[in-house]
This record gives C-alpha cells, structure tokens and sequence, in this order.
C-alpha cells in the first residue's frame, strides 16, 4: 500500500496508556479548525468497519489471549481497513488526519513490550500496509508508574493492556523513545507529565513550526 499524493496532513498521537492522548487529539482538532482545517479525528485500532470489531477481540480480555504475533497480525488486518475505509479518503478530499495510535504503536507494545522484536513487527507491517507512514507523530512520554496510576479507576472493557505488568509497560516505553531517536524527521518526543494546556501549546508549535498549517 504505498503512499499516494495527497492533499492533506497525516497526524498520529502515541504513548503508553494514561499518557493523555486522546484530550491531546481533541485539541488539537480544535486547534486546526480555528485555522480553517477540516479534521478527521480518529482512533486504532479501530475508525473503520471491520477495524472496529478487531478493537474489541484486541483490547478486551486476559492478557494472555493472545501472543504477540496474534496482536500484531490483529492490529495490521485493523489498520488495513483504517487506510484504505477512513485514512486516504479524507487525505484525498484535503482533510487532515488525526489518529489516536497508528503503526508505532504496534512496534513500541508487540515489538519491544512483547518482546517479538523490530524485524518480525517490520515485515508483518511492510506486508499488510506498506511505507504509509504520517507527516508528524507526537510521541506523549510518562513514567510508566505514573501512566498506570492515571488508569486507576477507569470503568472501560478495554483494559487488557493496562493488566500487564509493570515490567511490559517499562519496555514500552523504552521502545517508544527508541522509535523518536530512530525517526527524528517525523516524530516528537513530548513530556505528558506537565498540565494538558502547557502540553497542548507545545504540541501547536511544533505543528506550526513543521508543518505550517
């Protein structure tokens, strides 16, 4: 599935759960219709038929459910669709695109949290979706003590990786910053640890400043 020229912007929000993505998303959005940008805002897995219905076998659960080639076969046959139903039609029409997750997700908890390792979540990834990667990804980094504390409370099904231990989400973490050091021309590493308003406005200028909405 290669990249196709488009009119529109490609946004993705990553981190580990409880790291604020999702109010970060909405801001965002919010952010760019005062500049009369018209916004997809959506999420993975998931945002697309078929992709939604993945989400709940994927999130819901034990743990031990699946493997970690189970979660990364899941996630892409979810992405695909998300491409391909949500993704090029609203870049093709000159919308922009935000994404709540997208493919460094997959890399950061199956690649390095699950320990299946870069190559195997590469080729997996190379096979099912291509080189379609995002013009900018924010990178919302927390300690993983502290994400898992955020979590604390939530009332959702969806929690089948906030049950993993401490040890995963460390690892996750971990891979997240090893994918902003690798990918610098697109990805940001941004400290969520801060109030969501001081977030927020960084997260503007460095859309300002690297792609000049």
């Amino acid at each position: 599935m290669a990249r196709e020229p488009v009119q529109g912007k490609f946004i993705t929000l990553e981190g580990g759960d409880g790291s604020g993505k999702s109010t970060q998303c909405r801001l965002l959005a919010e952010f760019l219709a005062t500049r009369g940008i018209d916004c997809v805002v959506t999420r993975e897995p998931g945002g697309a038929p078929g992709a939604d219905e993945i989400r709940e076998l994927i999130l819901t659960g034990e743990p031990d459910r699946w493997d970690a080639v189970g979660e990364t076969l899941l996630f892409n046959a979810a992405r695909r669709n998300h491409i391909r139903l949500t993704i090029r039609p609203a870049l093709a029409a000159g919308k922009w695109v935000i994404s709540d997750r997208f493919a460094d997700s997959t890399m950061a908890y199956q690649g390095y949290g699950n320990q299946l390792g870069e190559a195997a979540v590469r080729t997996i990834q190379d096979f099912a979706v291509g080189d379609f990667n995002p013009d900018l990804t924010f990178i919302l980094d927390l300690p993983a003590e502290e994400g898992l504390r955020r979590t604390e409370g939530r009332t959702h099904d969806e929690d089948r990786f906030e049950k993993m231990d401490l040890a995963f989400h460390e690892r996750l973490r971990g891979g997240f910053h090893e994918i902003a050091r690798k990918h610098p021309d697109r990805c940001v590493l941004v400290d969520a640890s801060g109030a969501i308003d001081a977030i927020q406005q960084e997260m503007r200028d460095i859309l300002v400043a690297r792609l000049a909405p």
